[in-house]
């Protein structure tokens, strides 16, 4: 079966000082391919996940290793990609910040200190070792859905909640060895920077996260568990990155079994097992309205551009606390 849209994730870790005036030129490149998604630039780099055509993609990334305008600091990227039928995303964003994840603590970078880099084949015999500390760097609603065999779910909402949370649980004198992974790898990476910066010394993470194991690591040999969560609307995928099973509540953006759809609390765009009796009666009502509009715009036969909003509200944040 021929797909239409080819996703591609991408994040590189470099000193990039001048990286306020290559936003411009990304996002003209992207709009006159009619690629769509987010990318993030920072002093330390670059993060997104962005789709189009086979043909665009590719273009994209030809430009962002080999134009002069970004002076080599991408000719090593490495990126991920998987296919489906209908456009992930609605819109280009290039945006500009601080660093490309949020860990929250100044002077932290891959760039100056970094784990060791494990393969997706060899991760399975790192994470069998009986003296291997295995920690999702993922947030609770990512591990709700599945992770690898007897990992530590951290219980954090947010990525900047990872640094207090190792000072609480673990100690470089006693943990001797301490692997990590998450979706794409990045927050991985800059994890074990940071755990690195407080005297951990054995210290591996998977490289290009869990999808690329999905990708590359055959299902009877895996150790992972359920599906992966990603940050469109395929929700979560599976081995070989196919799309999961998981949908998603537009009101909280929680991750939706099959089980959870047929519960008596979900309601289309408005509420769901997770977020049921927790908005206020003016949220209701504009939920309401816009899953009105959905409606109407599946009709037509387009597609209903308010659909993805940001995944982790206040409200969200706060919720998720009461249910952990």
């Amino acid at each position: 079966m021929q797909h239409t849209y080819l996703t591609t994730a991408l994040y590189h870790f470099v000193s990039l000082p001048h990286f306020k005036t290559l936003r411009e030129p990304l996002l003209n490149f992207c709009i006159s391919q009619s690629i769509k998604g987010t990318l993030l630039l920072a002093d330390e780099g670059i993060n997104g996940t962005v789709a189009g055509s086979e043909k665009s993609i590719h273009a994209f990334l030809d430009f962002l290793k080999n134009d002069p305008l970004f002076e080599g600091n991408f000719k090593n990227l490495a990126h991920k990609e998987s296919w489906s039928d209908q456009h992930p995303f609605y819109r280009i964003k290039v945006k500009l910040k601080k660093e490309i994840v949020t860990l929250g603590v100044p002077g932290v970078s891959p760039t100056k200190m970094v784990g060791q880099y494990v393969k997706p084949q060899d991760w399975n015999a790192i994470i069998s070792d009986p003296e291997v500390i295995l920690i999702d760097a993922r947030n609770d609603y990512e591990y709700a859905i599945g992770s690898f065999k007897n990992a530590i779910n951290p219980k954090t909402n947010t990525f900047r909640e990872f640094p207090d949370y190792v000072k609480t649980h673990f100690d470089p004198k006693k943990h001797k060895k301490v692997a990590m992974f998450c979706t794409g790898g990045i927050r991985c990476e800059k994890a074990s920077s940071y755990m690195m910066s407080e005297g951990f010394d054995e210290v591996y993470h998977l490289e290009g996260g869990i999808l690329k194991y999905l990708e590359e690591v055959k299902p009877q040999e895996s150790l992972w568990q359920g599906e992966c969560f990603v940050f469109d609307q395929r929700v979560a995928v599976k081995h070989g990155l196919e799309v999961g099973s998981y949908d998603q509540c537009y009101a909280c953006r929680y991750a939706l079994s099959k089980d959870d759809m047929q519960n008596d609390k979900y309601t289309p765009g408005i509420s769901c097992p997770y977020c049921f009796n927790f908005h206020t009666p003016e949220k209701i009502k504009s939920l309401t309205e816009r899953q009105r509009q959905v409606i109407i715009a599946k009709k037509r036969g387009v597609d209903h551009i308010g659909g993805k909003s940001h995944f982790m509200t206040k409200q969200k944040k706060k919720r998720l606390e009461k249910i952990g």
